[in-house]
């Protein structure tokens, strides 16, 4: 039952206007199995990003299950999940792709990236305009908690706040605003 009300809850929400909000800067890192990803991979897809950290204490397991949420109602399209690392030093490919597999993330639609820690820190404040530490000496990374919607042009068209109970269905209602507008 709880399925078929959300699934009304994403259709109704599904006919918003959405906006706007700049383009995602090129960008090139390696994903969980060691090989280069970014900004081409992605190019022409619809994509939905958040920035975890697998050793995180805190929201990153409850973020990174969102994510996970997102995969079944997704299954039957191209929308693509994204999820930087702000710990590069820590989360290399190997540990990426032991993440990936406790999620049951699906290989072919989810990849977890990393690259150096100014790479990631510009790309999370300059190119998706979201909060980082600026402190050296902070003991775990400042990241949001926010996911990114990203059409097909790489142009950011939503933030969804993942602890929040409906920011999932908000994002799903969006993407699924993005398939209609602008098909494969």
């Amino acid at each position: 039952v709880f399925f078929f009300v959300w699934r009304g809850q994403v259709n109704h929400l599904a006919n918003r206007p959405l906006s706007s909000y700049g383009s995602v800067p090129p960008f090139q890192l390696v994903n969980q199995n060691d090989v280069v990803f970014g900004s081409n991979e992605l190019a022409g897809k619809i994509w939905i990003a958040d920035f975890v950290f697998t050793s995180c204490p805190g929201p990153c397991p409850i973020i990174s299950t969102r994510m996970s949420e997102l995969q079944k109602p997704l299954r039957k399209t191209d929308v693509h999940l994204i999820s930087f690392s702000v710990d590069p030093e820590k989360d290399t490919p190997e540990v990426l792709r032991r993440y990936a597999e406790k999620l049951k993330a699906e290989p072919a639609r989810w990849d977890f990236l990393t690259g150096s820690k100014q790479a990631i820190y510009n790309l999370s404040k300059d190119g998706f305009k979201l909060a980082v530490s600026d402190d050296p000496d902070a003991r775990i990374p400042v990241h949001s908690t926010r996911l990114v919607l990203v059409d097909r042009r790489g142009i950011i068209r939503g933030y969804y706040d993942a602890l929040e109970p409906d920011g999932v269905t908000k994002v799903l209602a969006d993407a699924n605003h993005l398939l209609r507008e602008q098909p494969q």
